[in-house]
């Protein structure tokens, strides 16, 4: 039976690289934010989605190979909403939305505030080009000359990602404000 909904491809491969330099310690994803992992805000919120899942922990030479080898993975998958690891404020609303818009649209980016975000949603079709990824660029390259849905949202999380430890400070913020 294949799913009828898109599959979230939880992308945990990254080293955290910027995020030492920044004076981080251990992996950006473990980072603890309001006393818990980055890792585990974002796993909240997929799970929370109610949409199938899928989590990509394995070592990969970049973001390319992670989002290749994901695929891969979930074969049987209706589409595919990349989302990176290190966005623990992201809601579940998004990925809902995110995911609907896929039934229509080839690709889907959110947009909030005028920036695009994550996740960014791959219908079906785009499957064997997502397989073919490797590198480090990501899958930039399967959105380039295609009409890809900008989904307005209303979630600063889709931006906020974790690459440095001024990025979980301001994360904290939000969290100390009640705005996670």
């Amino acid at each position: 039976m294949t799913p009828s909904e898109p599959t979230i491809l939880v992308l945990a491969s990254g080293r955290g690289e910027r995020f030492r330099a920044s004076g981080g310690h251990g992996s950006k994803l473990q980072a603890l934010l309001a006393g818990r992992p980055v890792l585990e805000h974002t796993l909240a919120a997929v799970r929370a989605s109610g949409l199938p899942w899928h989590l990509e922990q394995a070592a990969h030479a970049g973001m390319g190979d992670s989002i290749a080898a994901a695929v891969r993975a979930t074969p049987e998958a209706a589409g595919w909403l990349v989302l990176p690891g290190d966005l623990p404020l992201v809601r579940p609303e998004t990925l809902r939305a995110v995911a609907a818009a896929l039934a229509h649209h080839e690709a889907v980016v959110p947009v909030c505030q005028g920036e695009r975000g994550h996740p960014v949603g791959f219908s079906a079709a785009l499957g064997a080009e997502l397989i073919s990824l490797s590198g480090a660029a990501g899958a930039a390259r399967v959105l380039r000359g295609r009409r890809v849905l900008e989904l307005p949202v209303e979630d600063l999380g889709c931006l906020t990602d974790i690459d440095t430890v001024d990025d979980l400070a301001r994360a904290e913020r939000r969290f100390a404000d009640g705005r996670p």
